[in-house]
């Protein structure tokens, strides 16, 4: 896994320096702790169309001839790669059969000749995960892509006559000259959704390449593309060979069950090619414990699991990763941590470059962190909640789309505002507290009723916080529009399987693989998801909701299909998000934080909210009237994300507290 960094820029274009070029790398180290490289075109520093690349790298495969950039055999092509090819054993002997001759053992320069031989194109036969920079000499051309399902990040920014592009978006920060003015419409989104979607980013011009996506800088031209979409709108319902969406009698399940089995061995098998040690996080529930199981499997030896503890109850999850552990016969590694929030929010907000609000990613660096001290490669079950309807949402969704269907008399007197009068425990967990909650939503739309399930602040709740000034700068922009796409992308299944394609779409490449991404990298670690090989995903896309959710139950066929590898009690035990205390913090440790970060003088000048509007959200919950620590979250890192890389006069470097771990 690696970081990279670079610009490319037309014959009008301001070359980028090479102190700029390594003081974006240097900022990435944390990525690639192993090596360094760069690459400069004849053309750089001259009147004329050139390009210039940067890598850090940390060596997984080929540790002794991997160095980046890398190129072609007449140094015409150049690239530098952050991912993993996971099939390029299989590719590389149909390219050496067309003439293109290696030079090192790496997945990385099998990308080089695959350009060469397919353009673009190259892309369709890449099974891994990916954002890479490919400079073509020739054509004096930058091709920038990202893998199917967005694992891996990359921003740009197009400046004037030049394109700057990086792993993160601190690295770009780094290039003297380059604004940092705040963009509203992404504090609208970030507020929505608890982070900023693509390919919009927190500063103004600045842009995330959307997964499976590629783009071109050719001529003083930008060009996106789009190069793949998971196939929920093909109505096939194909497994293989198998069966139809109508066709559900047992033989054709045993047929989706069979190549669910064979894809996902597949793709944990692929993921095992490593030439440093790997092992696999192990939460103790569903996902972890099926990718654990097959890599024990395929394993000569034990393979080594990790997991994390709390001391409070509700947030550990340590005993069943225990279980699963002794049951598949791993060599399990555990630590119980007590989550110190004073002491790794500055790191989280320096690492997450754009304001985060998903608080799991506070254990996700402190198992990132322990991970490391063993291996350099963890397997995770990412992904199996969004493609297998394994979300405790999704039975919500299923019972809106049973009103949908109810004569209109009936829909109208379950959405009579009298429900909202029954008292109802401040605990929003409580089954009370949750029927009052789908019954005041099912008037809306099935789209932004969801919405509104998943979201941090509605629209009412923004418009009250909002300054009048704030509200104007937005210009009407409705924050649901990137949901409402996703939407589009599968419009004639049922509506819990579009759902789950929108999250696959959304929450999964923006939140989920966001938050893992960075917290490995953030300790040199480098996480692979087995459900995220498009192969796999492709299946579950095709499948039918049927098969994944079986009343209250999700991701039924994965708990049928792998039942010899799940312990009998994670088979049935209710899903236990990855989280920390927020409530407990903010009503405790955290108070006075709350009180000197969102209602001091600095943070209300901002002139973004009402003060009244902030002050009523923090007593709330400090006194115990409501639990809106999700809320107060997301409002705490928005402001210290602010006071890191919007308030200096110069865009941070690393804090001196951040040295690299690893």
């Amino acid at each position: 896994m690696c970081g990279i960094a670079g610009a490319a820029w037309d014959q009008r274009g301001e070359p980028l320096a090479q102190p700029d070029l390594l003081r974006m790398i240097s900022v990435l180290d944390h990525r690639g702790p192993d090596d360094t490289g760069t690459y400069r075109s004849d053309a750089a520093g001259v009147s004329a169309a050139g390009g210039v690349l940067g890598h850090t790298r940390l060596s997984i495969i080929d540790l002794t001839s991997g160095h980046q950039p890398l190129s072609n055999e007449d140094e015409t092509i150049w690239i530098a790669f952050n991912g993993e090819i996971y099939n390029y054993r299989e590719l590389r002997p149909e390219l050496e059969a067309k003439g293109h001759r290696f030079r090192t053992a790496s997945d990385t320069e099998t990308i080089v000749h695959l350009y060469e031989e397919y353009g673009v194109e190259c892309l369709e036969r890449l099974r891994g995960m990916f954002a890479f920079a490919l400079w073509d000499d020739r054509r004096k051309r930058l091709f920038l892509a990202r893998d199917r399902l967005g694992q891996k990040p990359l921003f740009y920014f197009p400046d004037r006559d030049r394109l700057l592009f990086a792993s993160e978006l601190k690295a770009i920060l780094q290039v003297p000259g380059v604004p940092r003015e705040l963009n509203p419409r992404s504090v609208d989104e970030f507020l929505t959704y608890q982070y900023v979607p693509h390919p919009h980013c927190i500063f103004k011009g600045y842009h995330k390449l959307p997964p499976a996506h590629w783009a071109t800088y050719e001529h003083g031209k930008l060009t996106v593309e789009r190069y793949w979409s998971p196939p929920y709108a093909d109505q096939s319902g194909k497994a293989g060979d198998t069966g139809t969406h109508q066709d559900l009698n047992g033989a054709s399940v045993e047929r989706w069950k069979s190549e669910l089995r064979q894809r996902l061995t597949e793709s944990v098998r692929l993921r095992m090619r490593s030439d440093v040690p790997l092992g696999a996080f192990l939460s103790g529930g569903i996902d972890s414990t099926i990718i654990a199981g097959l890599m024990q499997e395929l394993a000569e030896t034990p393979v080594h699991t990790f997991s994390i503890g709390f001391s409070i109850a509700r947030f550990d999850e340590s005993a069943f990763a225990r279980e699963a552990a002794r049951r598949l016969g791993t060599e399990h590694h555990e630590l119980t941590v007590e989550p110190k929030a004073l002491e790794i929010l500055p790191r989280l907000i320096w690492q997450y470059d754009e304001p985060f609000g998903d608080s799991s990613a506070i254990p996700m660096l402190y198992l990132s962190e322990m991970t490391r001290q063993h291996v350099t490669v963890a397997l995770s079950g990412d992904g199996g909640d969004e493609l297998f309807a394994g979300y405790d949402r999704y039975r919500a969704v299923g019972l809106g789309s049973v009103f949908d269907r109810l004569p209109r008399p009936l829909q109208a007197v379950l959405t009579s505002p009298v429900w909202q009068r029954i008292p109802a425990s401040v605990d929003q967990k409580t089954r009370r507290r949750r029927l009052k909650r789908l019954l005041a939503e099912l008037s809306n739309s099935p789209e932004r009723r969801y919405l509104r399930w998943i979201g941090i602040f509605d629209e009412q709740r923004r418009n009250e916080l909002y300054s009048d000034d704030f509200r104007d700068t937005l210009g009407g922009a409705d924050s649901a529009e990137f949901l409402l796409a996703a939407y589009e992308a599968c419009p004639r299944r049922d509506f819990t399987t579009r759902t789950t394609c929108a999250d696959v779409l959304t929450y999964l490449p923006c939140d989920i693989l966001t938050k893992v991404d960075v917290a490995t990298m953030a300790h040199s670690l480098e996480g692979r998801s087995p459900f995220l090989d498009h192969r796999v995903a492709e299946l579950a896309a095709q499948m039918p909701i049927k098969l994944k959710r079986k009343g209250s139950v999700g991701k039924w066929i994965l708990v049928e299909t792998f039942a010899d590898l799940i312990p009998p009690s994670i088979r049935k035990r209710p899903k236990m998000g990855f989280g920390v205390p927020l409530d407990h913090w903010f009503r405790n440790e955290l108070k006075p934080l709350l009180y000197d970060g969102l209602l001091d003088s600095k943070s209300m000048n901002r002139g973004m909210f009402n003060e009244q509007a902030v002050r009523q959200l923090v007593e709330q919950h400090t006194s115990g009237g409501w639990d809106h620590s999700y809320r107060l979250w997301c409002l705490l890192c928005l402001e210290m994300w602010q006071r890191t890389f919007l308030d200096p006069a110069s865009a941070p470097e690393r804090p001196a507290a951040l040295a690299v771990s690893s």
